[in-house]
């Protein structure tokens, strides 16, 4: 008997058959559309590139042989940047040599600091409440305190490789700069120590860092200019004169002049005047990443820069106020021995000044997970956990995504604040993504 047609399509091999051809079609009649859109989708490009936070050595071979890794942060108060800065830095000390971390703090706190880690001198507490004030308050934390301990701790049990603290930043020049040089004066060329005692005399900090920079800010221009003046003639001085036999002390001390000069050159700009405002920001930038490559040429040392965002990357998000940043300024001044990490979160607490309290407080305060059109939008789907990638050698796809400028949390020391349009691909070389960020245990 011949099998009916219905009895036919019941044989399990001509229904495998069937289920093999429908899906078969169902590939082949994918819109074209689609399937471009997959490939054109930098989540899974990204997913593909990224690293585990997990896991640094990866993160670390991507430093290369650099000598100076800037490091960012997309908020100035939250523990997850700074804690991921630490375990960045000992596994770059215990793995790659590195021997400095550098931050965005007046030369003269770093100074105080140095001596804590090198040779325990005073308490980290106590120099930390003196130097951390005013914009630097945001560093008054648990975190960095950590960060300290650990460091003097490093160089008990190895005296033979110690690690090193420096501070990059101009704001405010500390009394021990100023005894520095003219107690270097008294002993190489006291017929001079007269001179810097009257050069100095107007610009040497009568009380703490914060009375001394408001103070600074509220005199008249010209008395500011007059200041500057008169420390760009010590500094003037003091490099004119044969440097003897011990030409390391020497470098060092004009180093310290140097730094009260940078200083004094920063309050004679009009900050009433926009266009002077941007040049102030200009000098200061310029002045950090100098101060930051003359450390590691006298040291020798690998370095990790620690600094906001808009400070380690190499483009500004804003022009006018911000004309050149100080990762521009160093891979100028160093070209590929500068490496640039950037931080972006997608959602979390910080602390920040309150700008709208009349004393400008430092409070807490959070921002929610983004919304479309935000870059971390993107970022927060590339993985579940943590990560960070390679934006230098990553693919066609996600370069394209990241060469675009979009709306990204930027967030400095100040509060309320709006995101910046920032390009990823050309601001850094490296980009880390946390997920969710808490603020910063103050001190």
């Amino acid at each position: 008997m011949r099998p009916r047609l219905r009895d036919l399509r019941r044989h399990p091999l001509l229904q495998h058959a069937v289920l093999l051809l429908t899906a078969l079609a169902a590939i082949a009649l994918m819109t074209p559309a689609r399937a471009q859109q997959q490939a054109d989708d930098p989540v899974r490009a990204l997913a593909r590139h990224a690293e585990p936070l997990s896991d640094l050595r990866p993160l670390a071979a991507m430093a290369g042989s650099a000598t100076v890794v800037g490091v960012g942060e997309a908020t100035h108060g939250s523990s997850e940047f700074f804690t991921t800065k630490h375990r960045l830095f000992r596994h770059l000390v215990e793995h790659e040599g590195f021997t400095t971390y550098a931050l965005e703090a007046n030369w003269s706190a770093g100074l105080r600091l140095n001596a804590y880690v090198l040779r325990g001198e005073g308490d980290p507490r106590t120099i930390m409440r003196e130097e951390f004030q005013e914009s630097y308050l945001i560093w008054h934390t648990r975190e960095y305190l950590d960060l300290l301990e650990w460091m003097r701790r490093h160089n008990v049990r190895h005296p033979d490789r110690p690690v090193q603290f420096m501070g990059n930043d101009i704001a405010y020049a500390g009394p021990r700069l100023f005894d520095e040089v003219t107690s270097y004066v008294a002993a190489r060329h006291p017929r001079l120590l007269p001179e810097f005692e009257r050069l100095y005399a107007a610009s040497r900090p009568a009380g703490g860092v914060r009375e001394t920079i408001e103070r600074s800010m509220r005199r008249p221009l010209a008395e500011r200019r007059a200041m500057a003046a008169d420390v760009r003639a010590a500094l003037a001085l003091l490099e004119r004169q044969r440097p003897g036999p011990d030409r390391q002390r020497h470098a060092w001390v004009l180093q310290h002049a140097r730094a009260i000069a940078q200083t004094g050159a920063e309050f004679a700009f009009d900050f009433e005047d926009p266009a002077q405002v941007g040049a102030a920001m200009r000098h200061r930038d310029r002045m950090m990443a100098e101060n930051t490559v003359w450390w590691q040429r006298q040291t020798g040392h690998r370095m990790l820069l620690s600094a906001h965002n808009g400070h380690v990357r190499y483009e500004t998000t804003d022009p006018e106020n911000y004309p050149k940043v100080q990762g521009a300024f160093l891979r100028d001044l160093i070209g590929d021995s500068y490496v640039s990490v950037g931080f972006t979160f997608g959602r979390g607490s910080f602390n920040a000044l309150d700008l709208t309290d009349p004393g400008e407080r430092l409070g807490t305060f959070s921002v929610p997970a983004p919304g479309p059109g935000r870059a971390e939008h993107t970022l927060e789907r590339v993985a579940a956990h943590d990560w960070y990638a390679d934006l230098r050698t990553a693919p066609r796809t996600a370069r394209q995504w990241l060469g675009v400028a979009r709306p990204t949390w930027d967030i400095g020391n100040a509060w309320p604040d709006e995101p910046e349009r920032v390009r990823l691909l050309t601001s850094y070389d490296v980009l880390i993504h946390l997920h969710e960020v808490r603020a910063a245990e103050r001190l």
